[in-house]
């Protein structure tokens, strides 16, 4: 803070009025009134800082700035705080928009570094900070009241009226601010700190700005500031690793910077593997002020003991963000406790609940989270935790795959770890959100699990997902989980997990037209369910088969083998399994033209699985519609492939959507309805899309490009299970 040479120095302890100052001789106790012009001097500071020479971009937080701080509000002084990460540029943003508005501010401005978050002191006390105002006033040092609340409201007084800018950068807290604050509107402060200062709107109605990274197209322009944009376009990859690696904080880059500038003929491909190799160290240039991995320290250095816990425990958890569900887990605390410690690390700007109930890291926090988890938890703790969120996903995602699909074989799992809290699904929409929400965190919790164990999660969790990837077309997907299953069950030899992961391994193979791979999976599956006399494992093999076939053109064999999956269903007497295979039977009849018995199949099916089984009935009315407009019967097809899509939908499973709006359309071409078929075929388009069913995306937009839809009516693809 810069002080203003306060004048001759006086030997009175100070007591003040508004308007006035008394003064309390030390010797005499006589009692002296000054008026303020005798006590006060003209002086007009100018404290703020240089402006950063590297500030880039932040139009939209300037400009929501101008419009907080441009506010005129009768005998309300205009606060903003503006918040954010350690090294995200919160004072670099209050010192550029300072400087560009000076002008509104001719009584001067004001500036203190409050400290914080300092590497080697406490926060400064407020009341040094009110007397380094006070001098910097033109206030002689003996008029300077020693209690705190007397300094606060000389201050007050001495700033009354004045058109001036206070800025309080790096502040700890509320408290250590609230007495900084002038009284007068026409006063203006601007307040930065890593924490969200929640008093500060209640008591003051300040206004909040929370600082985010810079995006990539800022932070490329922030390098080309230093080190020229001739430089970066030289070696465009190299630039683009630098920029996701400094992670859009403007400190990193500016440390980022500095190195190339003082190296000019240095590759910045060079540059690029010095930060990959050395991680977040790489961002120290050795001055604490500019070293990012310090910086961000001095924020962990604030927390008590069970923030600084749980801060370090979610930098090593699997996934982009967590929930607050999967964070119980991890940290083995009820939600109770744990909110008050994640609200705590959300003000100290450490963590980000970017959805309710989510929360994620910044890439240099979670870095730095993992570093001091390195450091400050044992191997035995760090274990614990990933045992416990794993645990979470795996029997949460059981559960969700139980009430998606009840009827698929079940695996058993042992007893969640002690501290694991699994979240207590109960219905199927509730399932599909849970998937939705929590499909890139359990994916990362496989490999996490297939990279440091438990060993049985990898398949387990791929089984889990087996049903979500089935409704929303997740093929590609599905695939990838079996492959990663696959080289777990290796390690874990068990002949019952042998054959659950060959037999959806091949399906995932089959699904995705990688028929020679699908047939190795499936035969070692079917003789390691030979082995084990396991007949329910070898029909859903031979179902799968079945489908194999039908893909490939042999409807023969496709029959062949659903009849024969079709006995073994009976035989070990699983009454929806085998309605849902006598269905398939039903389709590979019909595809051979024989209609009638493909008719009676599909109906027995569909009445035993209408109620027991939603996904197999839709299937069901969805082969009785292609066999009701092979006989002639277009006006009952429509009707049947209306209320598969209806069921479809219901569950949402949106793989089968678009092949049944296919068939629809073609139907309603025969009953020389094209403009609905178009439009069934476009929103059967749109989906395909989405999946990048690119094969299906291209024939659909054939069948609408082309004007002969007579014969398109006349073409049916094979069907996609």
């Amino acid at each position: 803070m810069n002080h203003q040479d306060p004048g001759p120095v006086r030997q009175d302890v100070g007591a003040t009025t508004v308007g006035a100052v008394v003064q309390v001789g030390s010797v005499t106790g006589d009692v002296h009134v000054h008026e303020p012009s005798r006590a006060f001097g003209s002086v007009v500071p100018r404290q703020l800082p240089a402006p950063p020479a590297l500030f880039t971009g932040r139009d939209a937080d300037l400009a929501r700035l101008a419009r907080i701080l441009g506010q005129e509000r009768a005998g309300t002084v205009v606060i903003s705080a503006v918040s954010g990460a350690g090294g995200i540029g919160k004072s670099w943003l209050a010192l550029h928009w300072a400087h560009r508005h000076v002008n509104r501010f001719p009584d001067g401005q004001l500036h203190v570094d409050l400290r914080g978050f300092s590497p080697d002191s406490k926060p400064m006390a407020t009341s040094v900070a009110l007397h380094g105002f006070l001098c910097a006033l033109g206030v002689q040092p003996a008029a300077i009241p020693v209690d705190e609340h007397a300094q606060a409201a000389l201050f007050r007084s001495v700033t009354s009226g004045k058109k001036m800018l206070i800025v309080l950068d790096n502040a700890a807290g509320t408290e250590q601010i609230t007495p900084l604050l002038p009284g007068s509107s026409s006063c203006t402060v601007l307040v930065t700190s890593r924490r969200r200062l929640a008093g500060l709107s209640s008591a003051h109605g300040a206004h909040y700005l929370d600082l985010d990274v810079l995006p990539a197209s800022e932070a490329h322009a922030l390098l080309a500031r230093r080190i020229g944009a001739t430089r970066l376009a030289r070696e465009p990859e190299a630039a683009d690793e630098l920029v996701a690696g400094c992670g859009g904080f403007p400190l990193a880059l500016s440390v980022v910077a500095g190195r190339a500038a003082a190296q000019p003929r240095l590759p910045l491909s060079t540059l690029v593997a010095e930060l990959r190799e050395a991680g977040l160290d790489g961002l120290d240039d050795g001055d604490a002020a500019a070293s990012v991995p310090l910086v961000l320290s001095w924020s962990y250095r604030a927390l008590t003991p069970q923030q600084a816990q749980v801060f370090t425990l979610l930098g090593s958890a699997p996934g982009p963000d967590i929930s607050l569900a999967a964070t119980c887990s991890l940290a083995g605390t009820p939600a109770r406790q744990l909110r008050t410690v994640l609200q705590e690390l959300e003000r100290a700007s450490l963590l980000i609940q970017h959805t309710p109930g989510r929360y994620r890291m910044h890439d240099l926090i979670r870095a730095c989270a993992r570093d001091h988890a390195d450091c400050d938890l044992t191997s035995v703790d760090r274990h614990a935790a990933l045992s416990r969120v794993i645990d979470f996903y795996v029997h949460t995602a059981h559960r969700a795959h139980r009430l998606l699909e009840p009827h698929d074989h079940c695996i058993a799992l042992r007893p969640p770890v002690p501290g694991c809290r699994p979240h207590q699904l109960t219905s199927h929409a509730e399932a599909l959100e849970w998937f939705t929400a929590e499909y890139p965190c359990l994916l990362s919790a496989q490999l996490t699990a297939r990279q440091h164990g438990p060993w049985p999660a990898v398949w387990q969790l791929a089984w889990a997902l087996t049903a979500y990837h089935s409704l929303r077309g997740l093929l590609g997907e599905d695939l990838h989980v079996w492959l990663e299953a696959e080289c777990a069950a290796d390690l874990w030899p068990d002949p019952v997990v042998d054959t659950l992961v060959h037999r959806y391994l091949g399906n995932a193979c089959v699904r995705t037209g990688r028929f020679e791979e699908g047939r190795d999976r499936l035969l070692r599956a079917l003789i390691a369910a030979e082995r084990t006399d396991d007949l329910g494992s070898q029909a859903r093999i031979l179902r799968i088969a079945s489908v194999m076939y039908e893909h490939q053109g042999n409807n023969q064999s496709a029959l062949t083998h659903a009849t024969r999956a079709l006995e073994l269903f009976r035989a070990v007497g699983d009454p929806v399994w085998e309605a849902d295979t006598l269905n398939t039977v039903g389709w590979c009849a019909a595809l051979l033209g024989r209609y009638d018995e493909a008719r009676q199949h599909c109906r027995t099916a569909f009445a035993a699985l209408r109620v027991h089984h939603p996904p197999g009935a839709a299937d069901a009315l969805d082969t009785l519609g292609y066999i009701a407009h092979h006989t002639g019967q277009h006006t009952d097809a429509l009707d049947y492939f209306r209320r598969a899509l209806a069921l479809y939908r219901d569950l949402g499973d949106i793989y089968h959507v678009p092949d049944t709006l296919d068939r629809a359309g073609r139907v309603l071409v025969t009953l020389d309805r094209n403009p609905e078929a178009r439009a069934a075929w476009t929103e059967a388009l749109t989906l395909y899309r989405a999946q990048h069913r690119i094969a299906d995306a291209r024939r659909v937009q054939q069948q609408i490009d082309t004007p002969d839809l007579e014969f398109i009516a006349q073409s049916w693809p094979c069907r996609r299970r």
